[in-house]
């Protein structure tokens, strides 16, 4: 595997700045189902782990999902986000936490099952953030168990399986193929 080009990290960052605009338009509803209780809010986190799970999808190459996750929090940020310059640092974490599991597998294999395994990883990564910050330990044991379920049920669902379905939709339409480099099979269906 090649490392990447300057055409895939402008492709992750043109990818992250779209998740970053739906990530700073995904708190007003974060916060909108807050109130409803039972972390009924934890089980829509999972979309701040999205771009480092479709960017990965797409590109396919190693470095691409902490590239994407960290840029997506950039472009939070600059837009306005109301977690202020944390976001960044949560960026990096969640992106670095997906990362490590793509790298597990090698950066090949592309199935629906190391994709939730790399949200849920994001998801731990953000749950370390957390637990630096403080505002979840003095959660009582089953309140808090309730908290990290419904935030790891939740991206497995987002980050996990949506991304998975939203790339194979994209990857339906032919536009992965600008992207990606051709396959042994692409080549073996030429013949």
């Amino acid at each position: 595997m090649k490392g990447l080009k300057l055409t895939d990290i402008l492709v992750t960052i043109v990818i992250s700045i779209v998740f970053g605009i739906v990530y700073k338009l995904w708190g007003p509803l974060y916060y909108a189902v807050k109130p409803i209780g039972l972390h009924v809010d934890q089980l829509i986190y999972g979309m701040w782990f999205i771009a480092a799970t479709v960017a990965f999808l797409i590109i396919r190459k190693p470095g691409v999902a902490l590239i994407a996750e960290t840029a997506a929090a950039s472009a939070e940020f600059i837009t306005g986000s109301e977690f202020g310059i944390e976001v960044l640092l949560y960026g990096i974490v969640q992106g670095l936490f997906a990362e490590i599991i793509f790298a597990i597998f090698r950066y090949k294999k592309f199935n629906i099952g190391v994709v939730m395994l790399a949200a849920a990883a994001s998801a731990a990564g953000s749950l370390i953030m957390d637990f630096y910050k403080g505002y979840i330990d003095d959660l009582v044991f089953w309140n808090l168990l309730l908290f990290i379920g419904a935030r790891l049920i939740g991206s497995i669902i987002i980050a996990g399986a949506f991304a998975y379905y939203l790339v194979k939709s994209l990857e339906a339409t032919g536009v992965t193929n600008l992207v990606r480099p051709a396959s042994h099979e692409d080549y073996d269906a030429l013949n």
